[in-house]
């Protein structure tokens, strides 16, 4: 029963880190990243889909994003999606292909995209700690039903916050490397 909270705990922390990286892979830094456009979203006879599901993307340099719809038609639209996602990109197009070239960031908005970083990395942290607040309401719940004893709880809620400092730990380490990421020149 209690290895049952261990895997909910490993499981919540697996889907923060997750989460973490996946937005933290949405900030844009000096360098050219297809996931950057993630977040676009085409009207493409009439559904919004996302552009990795109509063309491919590659960086074949470090400043520039080439995307190459797989239907011809479409490239238009991309292209316009792309300019109206506020990314701060300016794509251009040559009827087949889609050209992005990433401008370099300012010292300001490097300072800017780093805030951002540590804001989500905070909002990751509190998920861990939420999942460890959950975890431990669980633990005392079992306590209190007679389903563990009281030793094997103490023992279960000191694992717990094992596992949520090292969660922590992983979550600074991950904000650091995008922060080096984005500081870079």
């Amino acid at each position: 029963m209690i290895e049952e909270v261990f895997e909910v705990m490993a499981d919540s922390v697996k889907s923060a880190h997750a989460a973490l990286q996946t937005t933290l892979g949405r900030i844009r830094t000096g360098r050219a990243n297809a996931s950057l456009l993630d977040s676009v979203r085409v009207d493409y006879y009439g559904t919004l889909t996302p552009v990795n599901q109509m063309a491919s993307i590659s960086t074949p340099e470090p400043r520039l994003i080439m995307v190459k719809a797989w239907d011809r038609t479409a490239v238009a639209s991309i292209e316009k999606a792309i300019q109206a996602a506020d990314l701060g990109l300016n794509p251009s197009s040559d009827g087949e292909i889609i050209r992005i070239p990433v401008p370099p960031l300012t010292e300001e908005r490097r300072k800017e995209l780093v805030k951002i970083a540590r804001k989500n990395g905070e909002e990751g942290k509190i998920s861990v700690r939420n999942a460890r607040r959950e975890c431990n309401e669980m633990l005392k719940n079992m306590e209190s039903e007679g389903e563990a004893s009281k030793d094997d709880v103490a023992r279960a809620l000191k694992k717990i916050q094992e596992l949520t400092d090292k969660a922590v730990a992983e979550v600074d380490t991950i904000v650091q490397a995008k922060e080096t990421e984005i500081t870079e020149i």
